[in-house]
């Protein structure tokens, strides 16, 4: 694939380049130590060898504190800073701009299936502008899978029943590796893909060449109309449930007193395990919808709840 080389495979991601630093600052410090301690070792060891008169006298008492706690502060230190830096590192991905571009990623033996809201389906594959931020929503259909890019140095676990997000940003053009990390079964070898990452005039015109269907936000709205959903969440509902317009990332009150935000977790265990936090002033009359959807259909039912927003004269839901 694009940029590798035999000893090295050089990285293709902001994400990427940080953890490179990362490493190639951890192996100096690591080479440093062990030639520092060697040298030590091998001068000691000739220096004081039997029979040689090299002084044997003890080092004076305040030599011996002050070397100990001189010594015991910097690796502290060292450690400290270091730590700092590897958790800061790690942190940062987890935390995707308010402006990426959103991929779901559904996994199943043997092959992954992305798809963005708007944007084409693909399996085994997913197609990228380059200097973009894209943020992954991950769920799997049966056990855990791994979503690993060697070049963006991305690897991110994916369990069933959980919601995954994580976010990379590539910024060079080319196709690269895609694997699963995670032994899933028979044929896990041959879970592998490509993401290619294209200039953004090419990635356009790659869009307006493929298939167009519906976006995920309609077909989640039929969806929820075939399974019932707008009967009791609809604005003129018989039966009291909670208006999921506008309800996406807003703090709710559960029956137990805590709060929750209605993020793309919360909306996923509210489908899936309607009882476990029930909205507040409301009663766990819900049944649950686990086995009865797919992922792929929850991922839709999720992305037409998001995209709902309250109507400003009538308070109904509106897209």
């Amino acid at each position: 694939m694009n940029g590798e080389s035999i000893f090295w495979l050089p990285a293709a991601s902001v994400q990427g380049r940080a953890t490179d630093t990362l490493f190639f600052a951890l192996l100096a410090l690591s080479a440093f130590i062990f030639f520092t301690v060697l040298v030590l070792i091998v001068t000691f060891a000739v220096r004081y060898r039997h029979g040689s008169g090299a002084p044997r006298g003890e080092m004076p008492a305040f030599a011996r504190r002050e070397f100990e706690i001189g010594w015991t502060a910097a690796t502290f230190f060292l450690f400290i800073f270091l730590f700092w830096w590897a958790t800061t590192s790690q942190f940062a991905t987890y935390d995707a701009p308010a402006d990426a571009m959103e991929v779901h990623v559904t996994a199943k033996q043997w092959m992954f299936k992305t798809q963005s809201p708007s944007g084409p389906r693909e399996i085994n594959a997913l197609h990228v502008p380059v200097d973009t931020p894209v943020r992954l929503v991950m769920t799997s259909e049966d056990v855990i899978h791994s979503f690993w890019v060697p070049a963006f140095r991305f690897k991110r676990d994916i369990i069933p029943g959980r919601l995954t997000q994580d976010w990379f940003q590539a910024d060079k053009v080319g196709s690269y590796h895609l694997f699963c990390a995670e032994l899933c079964g028979t044929d896990h070898s041959q879970m592998i893909g490509q993401v290619v990452v294209m200039t953004k005039p090419d990635y356009a015109d790659w869009i307006a060449r493929q298939p167009q269907g519906d976006d995920l936000a309609t077909e989640g709205g039929k969806l929820f109309v075939q399974l019932g959903c707008a009967g009791c969440h609809g604005g003129r509902a018989a039966v009291r449930a909670p208006n999921l317009a506008g309800i996406f990332n807003r703090e709710i009150p559960l029956a137990d007193g805590n709060h929750v935000l209605a993020d793309e977790r919360y909306i996923r265990d509210s489908i899936l395990q309607p009882r476990r936090e029930v909205a507040a002033g409301f009663e766990p009359v819900m049944p649950s919808f686990a086995g009865v959807v797919s992922e792929d259909e929850l991922t839709s039912l999720v992305a037409y709840i998001r995209s709902l927003r309250v109507s400003g004269t009538t308070g109904e839901a509106v897209r």
